[in-house]
């Protein structure tokens, strides 16, 4: 039976890709109670009449995500602005921290250039992440800044593009591939958020080679699924000291002789960026019952 590649999943269907058509298939009985298909996944097909199938078979994943929920992602695009809204850098550490949790390649794009003042690509919260070893795009999707770097970021590659309602994903997609025409929201001048646009997470393909995963915005993301043993790791540059903590299980809060404590007092580390793990990390043992930092 044919191999094929789930581009949307919803409603008890699959739509998937296979040499250069999509199947609408529905879900073998096993897989109907007991699996979950996502966008991403790699299935074996059963094919029907009328363009139709049944998928018989989800291959093992390599990676997968729970928020947006995709398989087999080989990176993820995270998308913040500089205005409108501003870049909430809590929820782009919380997203990072999951995307570092899959094991997945990141890639950080700051969007809406055109809305910000003059140097505002060198702003120091920007610098902080690529000194975290982060590659990081500035971009404009209605300048066409930065577009062509992002393009070749994208290519040959399996592309979660996420981020904060109202980042610009869906314009920055347009902008990369035109004619996709994906649906952009607006701003909220109350809430100063996004309006949610995107509804399902759909796989679409690029003229370059790969594809990108156009997902549902969001504002809140909680830290499920990470225990306090793996959130440090989940931090790059808090490796780059942790050899030098006196203990080798540090949580680095209050034990002596603690070399990222050290590194965050000497400007090693970000502040911002320790703040927002210390603030995980208590809800991290929240969650788990434990005693509170």
């Amino acid at each position: 039976m044919p191999e094929g590649l789930v581009i949307k999943a919803y409603g008890g269907f699959c739509f998937v890709w296979m040499e250069g058509k999509v199947e609408k298939c529905t879900l073998r009985g096993k897989l109907r109670t007991r699996g979950r298909v996502l966008a991403g996944d790699e299935v074996v097909v059963r094919s029907l009449s009328g363009g139709r199938g049944v998928v018989e078979e989800v291959k093992p994943r390599r990676s997968e995500m729970v928020r947006p929920p995709v398989a087999n992602a080989d990176q993820a695009l995270v998308v913040v602005s500089f205005r409108e809204p501003s870049p909430a850098l809590n929820l782009l550490d919380r997203i990072l921290v999951h995307c570092e949790a899959a094991g997945i390649r990141i890639v950080i794009c700051v969007n809406k250039l055109d809305l910000a003042a003059p140097g505002a690509e060198n702003e120091a919260w920007i610098e902080t992440y690529r000194d975290a070893g982060y590659p990081t795009l500035v971009t404009s999707a209605v300048t066409g800044e930065g577009v062509a770097a992002l393009r070749e970021a994208l290519a040959r590659r399996i592309t979660v593009v996420a981020g904060p309602s109202g980042s610009g994903k869906s314009s920055l997609i347009n902008a990369v591939q035109p004619g996709l025409n994906l649906r952009t929201g607006e701003i909220s001048p109350k809430l100063q958020r996004g309006r949610h646009v995107t509804r399902h997470v759909e796989l679409l393909a690029l003229e370059g080679g790969g594809w990108v995963a156009d997902a549902p915005g969001f504002s809140v993301l909680r830290l499920e699924g990470i225990d306090r043993a793996e959130l440090a790791g989940l931090f790059p540059e808090f490796g780059r000291h942790t050899d030098g903590c006196r203990f080798a299980d540090c949580v680095h809060y209050r034990e002596p002789d603690c070399a990222v404590r050290r590194a965050v007092a000497g400007g090693a580390v970000a502040r911002f960026r320790y703040a927002h793990y210390l603030g995980f990390l208590r809800e991290i043992l929240a969650r788990e019952g434990k005693n509170k930092l």
